[in-house]
């Protein structure tokens, strides 16, 4: 492979793991009707009816409640105080888009059928063709990244605030939940794949080849993020008509699906509106299934405008033809347009995205006096440097006194609370002792009851400040640190005795 080809699959991976990185952190209003068109084709890829109901809720905490009033599941532990009247809520919304509130309306949890079987088909089907070696680099260079960003960071920390904010009784239902645009990760490495998988008769087997964009890929999206510091807007924007020619999402593909839906390959969500085909054409079709030209998995169009129908040269790989990655057009279009939602036999609850979320640099949850990630309906979670923290806190931070740091017994919140309130303050005002001093600095250290010690090394910097005056850090060590120059060299990855700096500065 050459220099320019490398770089080139190289920035074509990095687009498709951009573009899923804006879905996963997007805070853009839901788009509905792509969102309700995908989780249809999502239930028929799986060979599934299409869901009698499709129902909204602001979000994942109003529609986990949904979920537990339709499945029935009220005879499960937990205090009776709220429930009343969440539920007479929830039942409003349900009978206000035509979803009769009662226990086991929902049918069965559809989860396996429509997420769990369809991405272990595909990951299958790509680890075959790839094999080990080439699935790691499609992991490394699409997938990771994203996940961990938008999966670990985001997702996760909101997981467990759900557990600890639902009543008992409806956390089960987070079991039966699908990630929505917090799959984005595990999407990325997929869409890759079938946007130009690695061929196996290249001499450079397990890369990636890309497959060429669409002008509709450089189209600004419809509206931006709102609010997001994480994210650099929707990137999910579709771009179809309702009732007309749908968009059709790049990467995705539905060959030969279930109900009669040979050539439906609508994303649902995708911002491209055509793709195009073998012949350098574009494939537009309709969701129904309808579409211009292609009469099967592998049939060509005719078109007079060489349009292409059928399977795009992108889900082919050495005459391979990825099926079971294609068949992920469903969840991917719900990805790109919503936020968690749950399919059930007769009921899919779907929930609307963030309206704000706030990240550090680093890309954890992070805000000190706001929520870090907040929903429409007034749900939210308050996190500090990744850590979710009580909503009361956040007001606390701003009237902190050294005695309600020492008497804090949680001791995550009471980290939280020395990063806000400045450890040198906090050493100064609580009476930290000196443990020792030497030619690196001087080793403060302070005891808690049920924590490990705090301690710090207190070191002056080598090169003054424009006044002459010296600025003066404070480095958090570990525990069992005893001279300020172990300190110092720990924070270097060394030994006190390999600590040892010709010139400091």
């Amino acid at each position: 492979m050459t220099a320019d080809a490398a770089l080139t699959r190289a920035a074509a991976l990095g687009a498709v793991s951009a573009k899923w990185l804006a879905a996963g952190l997007s805070t853009a209003p839901a788009d509905r009707d792509a969102a309700a068109d995908a989780v249809r084709l999502a239930y028929r890829s799986a060979g599934l009816p299409e869901p009698a109901h499709i129902v909204w809720f602001a979000s994942p905490s109003a529609g986990a409640r949904a979920a537990a009033l339709l499945t029935g599941r009220r005879d499960l532990p937990g205090g009776p105080e709220d429930k009343a009247r969440w539920d007479a809520e929830i039942a409003a919304e349900l009978r206000a888009q035509g979803c009769p509130p009662s226990p086991g309306t929902a049918g069965v949890s559809v989860r396996a059928a429509v997420r769990n079987q369809p991405w272990a088909a595909a990951r299958a089907e790509v680890y075959a063709l790839l094999g080990p070696d080439g699935w790691a680099g499609l992991w490394s260079a699409c997938g990771a990244d994203v996940w961990r960003m938008v999966n670990d960071r985001v997702a996760a920390p909101l997981r467990a605030h759900l557990r600890t904010e639902l009543p008992s009784h409806a956390r089960t239902v987070l079991l039966d939940a699908v990630g929505g645009q917090h799959d984005a990760g595990w999407l990325a490495a997929f869409d890759a794949a079938a946007s130009g998988a690695a061929d196996p008769s290249d001499p450079a087997a397990g890369t990636i080849v890309p497959w060429p964009r669409s002008a509709a890929d450089d189209r600004p999206t419809a509206r931006g993020d709102a609010g997001s510091t994480g994210s650099t807007g929707n990137g999910a924007a579709a771009t179809h008509g309702i009732g007309g020619a749908a968009g059709v999402s790049p990467g995705w593909h539905v060959p030969g699906s279930a109900a009669g839906v040979d050539s439906a390959t609508r994303g649902a969500g995708g911002n491209s509106a055509t793709r195009p085909g073998d012949g350098g054409g574009a494939a537009t079709h309709e969701i129904s299934g309808n579409s211009a030209g292609a009469a099967g998995d592998d049939a060509r169009g005719t078109g007079g405008d060489g349009a292409a129908g059928g399977l795009p040269a992108a889900g082919r790989a050495g005459g391979a033809v990825l099926h079971a990655v294609q068949r992920l057009a469903g969840l991917a279009g719900v990805a790109r347009s919503a936020g968690w939602w749950w399919p059930y036999a007769n009921v899919a609850i779907l929930t609307d995205r963030p309206d704000s979320l706030q990240r550090d640099n680093i890309g954890r949850l992070h805000a000190a006096d706001m929520p870090a990630l907040r929903y429409s309906d007034g749900f939210a979670l308050h996190a500090w440097r990744g850590m979710p923290i009580p909503s009361d806190l956040v007001d606390r931070l701003s009237q902190l006194t050294s005695d309600q740091i020492t008497t804090e017994r949680n001791a995550e919140l009471r980290r939280v609370m020395l990063e806000h309130f400045g450890y040198e303050r906090y050493l100064r005002e609580a009476g930290a002792q000196q443990a020792g001093q030497d030619a690196c600095g001087v080793l403060w250290r302070l005891t808690f009851a049920d924590d490990e010690p705090l301690t710090m090394v207190e070191v002056v910097n080598s090169t003054p400040e424009p006044d002459g005056t010296s600025r003066i850090y404070w480095l958090r060590v570990p525990p069992w640190t005893r001279t300020a120059r172990e300190g110092v060299a720990w924070t270097f990855g060394l030994t006190k005795e390999e600590y040892r700096p010709l010139v400091e500065t």
